[in-house]
């Protein structure tokens, strides 16, 4: 399909596919075959090779490391590496590092982006992002945030319960969102601390585990529970302006959904190629698979839809360059989530044993595209967003029509 990206999006897009062709899926392929887990020396071999090729960080300003692609652009290139289940990583595009990389660019002082995001750029160091809560915390509904930091002189004492925090394992520090106004509504009283991992009272409860939890390579940042009792930092770490972390949380989150809605179409476009190459091959019943109408319609259904889900996406990052383009962001991440899970579960059956053993890569993406349909806001969510606009412009001149239409169907019915 032709999407119109720019020139230079495409001409990047083509030399991350070579670059995974060549380099990084035989190595993902040799790894499910053997069940030897694919190294940190060997993914910062990778970035080596992405750097020497200009395709390294591709959303990171060129002053800090990166390609300095426009957010457009570099979507295309994230549709590639979503194909791997080490792409994004292989190219330090990964997530959470990608958003926390985005918010430190966006909002950090020039002390922060020298001292945390241009070492978190190279991979000197790795970040997370703590905002979930348990229950009954901040989660679906953000405005439950029970974490809260208050200030003592120049430092900020924090107290919280984070779970669902991803890298948080392996973190080097986090951004952590609490309260700091607690007189205030939650949205405009909360801030983003950035909290160094090695900080008394940080605690690293355990690793939760999790629907597609075990991965190809040999470290697993995983999502952790993390505890925060009294910790002191200086108050020179808040992210940003103080008190506007969800301004700042909505503004990583609406470019985050997108780019996960990139990768997992890729995730997507790559079961569909196993799949329609098994089919291709595999006889029963007189012919191959890829003659039997059934699995013929429901290919062109997956095919139809996917296409759909990646002309929404590029949609609402072409609005989310005018405005924050809250809706369309949302359509895009549901509807995204929905079709590329149908498209896994297709590509799954299609492949049969094959399709649930795991020496092909559709059985790790199955378990991976699950989550996202919760995380980075839940279907739920998303659709209350959605009906919420949906009803804000009602044309009263329209609801009277409709209750009168209704009122003479009631009395055609009853003359009748």
């Amino acid at each position: 399909m032709e999407y119109h990206d720019s020139e230079k999006a495409n001409e990047v897009a083509g030399r991350v596919e070579d670059f995974l062709e060549e380099v990084v899926l035989p190595r993902e392929r040799e790894a499910l075959a053997t069940g030897e887990r694919i190294t940190m020396d060997e993914i910062e071999g990778f970035w080596e090779e992405a750097k020497e090729r200009d395709l390294f960080a591709p959303q990171v300003p060129e002053e800090y490391g990166g390609q300095g692609l426009d957010f457009s652009d570099m979507l295309p290139s994230f549709e590639q590496v979503g194909r791997s289940l080490i792409g994004a990583l292989a190219i330090r595009a990964n997530a959470p590092q990608e958003g926390n990389m985005h918010t430190l660019e966006m909002v950090g002082t020039e002390e922060q982006k020298e001292e945390y995001l241009r070492p978190l750029v190279q991979g000197e160091i790795s970040s997370a992002f703590a905002m979930t809560e348990p229950k009954q915390g901040g989660g679906s509904d953000p405005k439950m945030l029970q974490s809260t930091a208050v200030k003592d002189g120049d430092e900020w004492v924090i107290n919280a319960h984070k779970w669902w925090t991803s890298d948080g394992l392996d973190a080097d520090f986090y951004l952590t969102m609490v309260r700091t106004d607690l007189d205030a509504h939650p949205y405009s009283g909360t801030s983003i601390i950035l909290v160094p991992a090695d900080a008394d009272g940080v605690d690293v409860v355990r690793n939760i585990p999790h629907v597609g939890g075990h991965g190809i390579t040999e470290r697993e940042g995983g999502h952790a529970e993390v505890k925060f009792d009294d910790v002191r930092v200086p108050v020179e770490n808040t992210i940003g302006e103080e008190n506007d972390g969800f301004q700042i949380a909505q503004m990583r989150l609406g470019g985050g959904r997108l780019t996960h809605c990139m990768r997992y179409s890729g995730m997507a476009e790559r079961s569909l190629d196993v799949a329609k190459a098994y089919l291709s091959e595999r006889e029963a019943f007189g012919t191959t698979l890829e003659e039997k109408q059934a699995l013929r319609h429901r290919i062109a259904d997956a095919e139809t839809r996917l296409h759909a889900a990646r002309c929404m996406v590029r949609h609402a990052a072409r609005e989310l360059d005018r405005s924050d383009a809250r809706i369309e962001v949302a359509m895009a991440k549901m509807f995204t989530a929905n079709v590329t899970q149908d498209t896994i579960d297709l590509a799954l059956q299609c492949c049969g044993g094959n399709g649930i053993g795991k020496d092909l890569p559709i059985a790790h993406f199955y378990e991976n595209v699950r989550a996202f349909r919760i995380v980075d806001g839940a279907d739920e969510v998303h659709r209350r967003s959605i009906a919420r606009w949906a009803f804000e412009d009602v044309d009263e001149t329209e609801i009277e029509n409709a209750l009168q239409f209704d009122e003479g169907l009631r009395i055609d019915a009853l003359d009748e």
